[in-house]
């Protein structure tokens, strides 16, 4: 028997027995247990995400659910949903004789993670630009774009400017998707940058010591305001393509990390990246 049709045969059973407050009470526990399973599920896909990319488990190595569970204190159920997910996401892979298997990525595949982001939101900004009912609505994205050339002209960049940086960016990156009005392309994006260093803001940390990388942030911030010209201008054609070449900026970035990694060991995620 399926778990609702389960949960419902026990409801309709306390509503002969007991009355409809019994029924009740047992349809609020269900749901209590639904809800704390989901929430479990979701901590442990956030946690053990951050692990992997920390490097915390080796490529090739075999999850083992069981001590896992107990580390990370949840239940079986809502950790092996947890690990389903991060394996759809692309993180593990699924053996038949091992379980799940902790993924390795080749350059290749970031480079092609980086360029299907780029196509996605490249067709975000066409979409946008086609969708646009009032200039106004690009408050957002200009907001972002003007704070982040105000950090980004400054002659030497601060830890705390790069995280100001970090957070600009998501939200110059956001508005553009809600400009796009696209479920369907939300859910690929987010697909799409949920692998190791995909994201617009992956190894932006990097260039905290990578000081010849300053010019890719002055790039960045130029093409940002590009893309907020062609989108105000309903020219289509010319926001997607400028969106496009936006996002070779994150693989020039991922390039020169990968090249200084032997200075950089506990860089985020480079443990996952075979050269």
């Amino acid at each position: 028997m399926h778990k609702n049709d389960a949960e419902d045969a026990l409801i309709d059973d306390a509503d002969i027995a007991g009355g409809p407050e019994s029924a009740l009470k047992i349809r609020k526990m269900s749901e209590d247990t639904s809800a704390r399973s989901s929430s479990q599920t979701a901590r442990a896909t956030l946690t053990l995400r951050e692990m992997l990319v920390k490097g915390h488990f080796r490529p090739g190595e075999r999850i083992r659910e069981v001590p896992l569970a107990a580390k990370l204190n949840v239940s079986r159920i809502p950790l092996h949903l947890a690990l389903e997910r991060l394996a759809h996401e692309g993180f593990l892979a699924v053996r038949p004789t091992r379980g799940f298997v902790v993924q390795q990525f080749s350059t290749e595949d970031i480079h092609d993670a980086i360029e299907l982001r780029g196509l996605l939101e490249g067709a975000a900004a066409r979409l946008a630009s086609r969708r646009l009912r009032d200039v106004k609505e690009l408050a957002p994205m200009e907001e972002a774009s003007q704070e982040i050339l105000k950090l980004v002209r400054r002659p030497k960049l601060t830890i705390e400017a790069f995280k100001q940086y970090i957070g600009l960016n998501e939200k110059f990156h956001a508005a553009l998707l809600d400009l796009s009005r696209s479920r369907m392309l939300r859910r690929a994006v987010e697909q799409a940058c949920s692998l190791p260093f995909a994201s617009p803001g992956a190894f932006l940390e990097r260039q905290i010591i990578s000081a010849d990388l300053h010019e890719l942030f002055l790039i960045s911030a130029d093409q940002h305001c590009g893309i907020i010209e062609a989108i105000a201008s309903r020219d289509g054609l010319r926001a997607e393509m400028l969106t496009r070449e936006h996002a070779q900026v994150a693989r020039r970035n991922l390039d020169d990390a990968l090249k200084n990694r032997e200075r950089i060991p506990d860089l985020t995620g480079v443990r996952l990246v075979s050269v």
